[in-house]
């Protein structure tokens, strides 16, 4: 195998499919990433056998071939390699010898035979989705899921398509996200579990990909946002999931089980609805939050006629307490919650304003965008410090 290559092109690739490397792996060869070359193109392969990424590129090939590399040398290699094009050529079966005008090294691989097989899947549903409004659905709803495994069906997002909205929800029991699209509605419905740790390597690469692209703009402000309108396209099998962005492709198996009834947590009424500045109280909070870590993150919310008075509980490093204007409609309320929750949710949103909507202090508070979307978070009440 032999090719030469941009730097900049087998660098972007290195770091797209490294993404899918994890960092405790039974089997020493998924810390490899597979290169495979073939026509005019290099491919890139990498997996931790719950989550694959797969990219390719244009290059120039004299010998076609493959052999994988252990991912932290080679990209080593890559990141500090000055120069602007890089040969690659194997030798003595499992050496792959990198050269560039200044540097050239050696990295020790193993054959490709004892890669493991990345396959696409059977597609019974394809759907399309405009990237931007997916990118800012997967911000607000991935960091809602559970981090434990414990519960592997709160892991993942569930993902409802039901006559031309497509639904994602995230929750960990504790908060809440849900956040809606309009799209053209394919054959049927679809119903499913997508692991968040996928969704969150999605995220990466789509965010990565519009990066790169705005690079090759290379400043044209009148082109810019151009690749941002392009179409992320998603084919479900019956256990996985394949999503195409590009040139990069992404597989991951389905979580299966039964999501639990979200919709039964939302509160059916509110009485007291709030639009205060996301800048404020996002300010009070993170300052505040130093006092409320000490007792479970707990402040406390007061709704008056205009203001949100927020206060921690007593500690003995001390307490805090704020005031922040807001327009309040329907009757005085208050509420306990978790300061870190709440720098979680407000530190993602990209909104002047947010409106609270709250019931009473048993039932959940509910936080939307001020301008309107179908989007909602939402956070399970704390103790008050009275109780």
């Amino acid at each position: 195998m032999k090719f030469s290559c941009r730097t900049a092109d087998l660098l972007s690739g290195l770091q797209l499919v490294n993404r899918a490397i994890g960092s405790d792996q039974v089997l020493p060869i998924l810390q490899n990433i597979l290169i495979h070359i073939e026509g005019k193109r290099c491919t890139l392969s990498a997996t931790n056998l719950e989550v694959s990424i797969v990219t390719s590129f244009e290059v120039t090939i004299e010998n076609e071939g493959s052999i994988t590399v252990p991912a932290k040398a080679i990209l080593n290699f890559m990141q500090y390699n000055q120069d602007d094009e890089v040969v690659l050529e194997t030798s003595e079966g499992t050496q792959l010898k990198l050269v560039s005008k200044r540097a050239r090294a050696v990295v020790s691989g193993e054959a490709s035979s004892g890669f493991p097989t990345i396959t696409g899947i059977q597609k019974e549903t394809t759907l399309a989705l405009p990237v931007l409004p997916l990118l800012n659905a997967l911000n607000l709803v991935t960091f809602a899921c559970a981090r434990t495994t414990s519960r592997p069906v709160i892991s993942g997002v569930f993902v409802r398509l039901e006559k031309g909205q497509l639904t994602l929800v995230g929750t960990d029991s504790y908060r809440l996200s849900e956040y809606k699209i309009g799209v053209d509605s394919p054959a049927r419905d679809i119903s499913c579990i997508i692991p968040a740790r996928f969704l969150e390597e999605l995220k990466a690469v789509i965010s990565l990909n519009c990066a790169k692209t705005e690079d090759l703009k290379d400043g044209d402000k009148g082109k810019k946002g151009e690749k941002a309108g392009d179409n992320v396209e998603i084919f479900l099998g019956a256990q996985q999931i394949e999503v195409h962005i590009g040139s990069t492709k992404l597989l991951s198996r389905l979580i299966d089980g039964k999501f639990p009834d979200y919709v039964q947590v939302l509160p059916k009424e509110k009485n007291t609805t709030a639009t205060v500045a996301v800048k404020d109280l996002l300010g009070d909070v993170k300052r505040m939050h130093y006092f409320a870590k000490e007792q479970n993150n707990n402040i406390t919310f007061v709704f008056d006629k205009s203001t949100i008075n927020l206060s921690t509980k007593q500690t003995q490093i001390g307490r805090d307490e704020s005031i922040i204007n807001a327009k309040i409609e329907g009757q005085e309320n208050k509420i306990a919650i978790s300061s870190i929750y709440l720098i979680d949710f407000l530190s993602r949103i990209d909104a002047k304003e947010v409106r609270v909507e709250l019931s009473d202090k048993m039932h959940p508070a509910v936080f939307r965008l001020a301008d309107g979307g179908e989007f909602l978070h939402l956070i399970m009440p704390l103790r008050m410090s009275e109780d």
